[in-house]
């Protein structure tokens, strides 16, 4: 009997065990999750805390009895691996309740141990009042914090999770300040996108501080020598007024136990893997936040830790744990965000990135009717595209707009895997109805002024 042992039980560590098990019906597979929950929708815990969602419960999928009774997979939480022994086929697990540590073997070894935040290095992270937001126990203590009173909330970072934490805690009635050392939030994005979400912030009654990194933090410290609370945040502008500070500036691969048992890292520090999601240890496939991409507009190894990207890699993963030949194909960066009553949505290369990467790129925007004009509701839409200046290929796509309207971003991912340029974009058979859409869509008028130039030439 082959035994899998999974070190992660979320997104890409489940999906791996569910599919090991689907191939290898008599595989004892044993998975472990550092934290108290498995399986679950990190992505949704913005809108737990914001009151959307009522109980950390619906995020999650399956729990560990599901996966022990229905799935015959020994699932054990508030458990880490902390160790590989690579040559003797063992990992050292360690109950984090009680110490208590164990000596397992494996044959086949699935690294899924996602990624961790990454603080700013300043003084002060280790006052009450400071929050981040990665785990379910993060969202519950957060929306506890949150409940108990009214203050003034900042939030260092205007990356996903803070902009949707800046929502969340807006609709709990609290003065929230998102401070970003970049000067544009959501770094990804060309700057005239980033300015809509800087303006929605705003009419939304949050403050924007941008080009302010954060020098420190202040509190008020208690005469008995106890850690004190969190009253400000220092940045090179001056202090800002806190009762509550939102950690949100970013993430890092959990790649640290690889890295002890000398499997190769790439990107940014993240597992180096295959096509196949197999580390340089045979017997080792690394998924998710913790493991490197390959990008398919550049055709390089990248590292773009999303949900999606998880689940599939850590599928591709189990299979070939269990023996298959199934390849990743890599991703785009394909991602949307609701921010208020805007929705964002990017794929692909920004033009900063495009031209990075080494393209002789440029950009091309659009103002234009999600709905046909006559018709109430949807709102207008910024389509900017990015394109290859001399065969027009297609490089990347960003979205703004009403936020049922920007999942047309998915039709931009579909043209970059296809390798579309912009006249195949103009060429496609796209569904209209005044509800929908005009009768040009915005994604055909922006690829018909990609194919005049970004002067309209």
């Amino acid at each position: 009997m082959t035994r899998y042992i999974v070190a992660g039980g979320v997104a890409a560590g489940m999906s791996a065990a569910s599919r090991i098990r689907r191939l290898d019906p008599e595989a004892e597979i044993l998975a472990f999750e550092r934290s108290g929950y498995v399986s679950y929708g990190a992505c949704g815990l913005p809108y737990f805390v914001g009151g959307l969602v009522e109980r950390p419960e619906q995020l999650v999928h399956y729990t560990p009895d599901y996966f022990r009774s229905e799935r015959r997979i020994e699932v054990a939480v508030r458990t880490e691996v902390e160790r590989i022994d690579r040559e003797r086929h063992e990992v050292t697990v360690r109950e984090l309740a009680s110490g208590e540590r164990r000596t397992l073997r494996y044959d086949r070894l699935i690294l899924a141990t996602g990624a961790r935040p990454s603080a700013p290095p300043v003084d002060g992270l280790e006052l009450e009042g400071i929050y981040v937001l990665r785990l379910v126990e993060d969202g519950i203590r957060l929306r506890q914090a949150l409940e108990e009173r009214k203050g003034r909330a900042v939030v260092l970072g205007g990356g996903y999770v803070g902009l949707e934490a800046a929502e969340a805690m807006r609709r709990r009635g609290w003065e929230v300040t998102l401070v970003e050392a970049l000067p544009q939030p959501m770094a990804s994005l060309d700057p005239e996108l980033a300015e809509a979400i800087v303006r929605e912030l705003e009419r939304n009654g949050v403050e924007v501080r941008l080009g302010e990194p954060v020098q420190g933090l202040e509190g008020d410290r208690s005469a008995g020598g106890g850690r004190g609370r969190v009253r400000r945040v220092v940045t090179r502008a001056g202090r800002i007024e806190a009762d509550l500070v939102l950690v949100a500036t970013g993430i890092r691969p959990n790649s640290e136990l690889a890295v002890a048992a000398g499997i190769e890292t790439g990107v940014r520090g993240a597992i180096r893997v295959d096509a196949e999601m197999r580390t340089s240890d045979p017997d080792v496939w690394a998924a998710g936040d913790c493991a490197e991409t390959y990008h398919v507009v550049t055709g390089r190894p990248d590292w773009i830790p999303l949900g999606t990207t998880a689940n599939k890699q850590g599928r591709i993963a189990g299979e070939n744990a269990a023996g298959g030949h199934a390849r990743f194909p890599g991703v785009a960066g394909t991602a949307v965000v609701k921010v208020f009553d805007l929705g964002v949505a990017r794929t692909g290369l920004s033009l900063a990135e495009a031209r990075a990467a080494g393209f002789d790129a440029e950009a091309v925007e659009v103002h234009q009717r999600s709905r046909a004009g006559y018709y109430p509701g949807g709102g207008r839409m910024i389509v900017r595209l990015v394109v290859e200046r001399s065969s027009c290929r297609l490089l990347g796509g960003q979205l703004a707009g009403p936020p049922d309207a920007v999942k047309r971003i998915d039709t931009l991912a579909a043209a970059l895997y296809a390798r579309f340029t912009a006249e195949d974009l103009y060429s496609l058979d796209l569904a209209y109805a005044p509800p929908f859409a005009p009768v040009w869509d915005p994604l055909l008028m922006a690829a018909r002024q990609a194919l005049r130039g970004p002067r309209g030439d």
